[in-house]
């Protein structure tokens, strides 16, 4: 039982970071600002860093029937929020394309987060803890980004728009 929930949760992962990747990429495509651009070009390549982690998972553990020990990196793919700078929120618009996409994302950040976080309260092998924990925290990083930036466009277009009481 335990086996077949390993293998379910590391497809439905995969499944999660694809789609991810397939998200970020295309909304990178259809941006026409650089700046806005690299955004989710650097959000699209951490997803390809999750697929790649995963799937070496994967196959070692339909191999062994175990997860094996990572070396995994020490940051928690923070290189977006470094380039997202208030000259870069300023070129979104609250009501446009990459604003939607925003919203989306958050909600499939939020999706992945709550796989991740169960699987490592469940997980009896510690490198499988360990391994779900470490991408929980990296996609709570890609939450915060993602939240900030929301609140940012919805507090630019509650101002444009006089939505603030008087």
């Amino acid at each position: 039982m335990e086996e077949s929930k390993a293998i379910e949760i590391l497809k439905t992962a995969l499944l999660l970071e694809r789609r991810g990747k397939a998200f970020y990429t295309k909304v990178a495509e259809q941006a026409t600002d650089p700046d806005v651009k690299q955004v989710f070009e650097i959000m699209a390549d951490e997803e390809e860093d999750h697929i790649q982690f995963l799937s070496e998972q994967f196959i070692h553990y339909t191999q062994h029937q175990r997860f094996k020990e990572v070396k995994l990196p020490k940051g928690t793919g923070d290189t977006a929020s470094e380039i997202l700078s208030k000259k870069t929120k300023g070129k979104i618009s609250a009501a446009g394309y990459e604003a939607a996409a925003i919203s989306s994302a958050i909600d499939m950040e939020t999706r992945a987060i709550r796989v991740y976080t169960e699987r490592a309260e469940q997980a009896a092998d510690p490198d499988e803890k360990k391994f779900y924990q470490w991408l929980a925290d990296w996609e709570k990083g890609h939450h915060e980004i993602l939240l900030d930036l929301d609140n940012d466009l919805r507090e630019k277009i509650w101002f444009d728009n006089h939505f603030w009481p008087s």
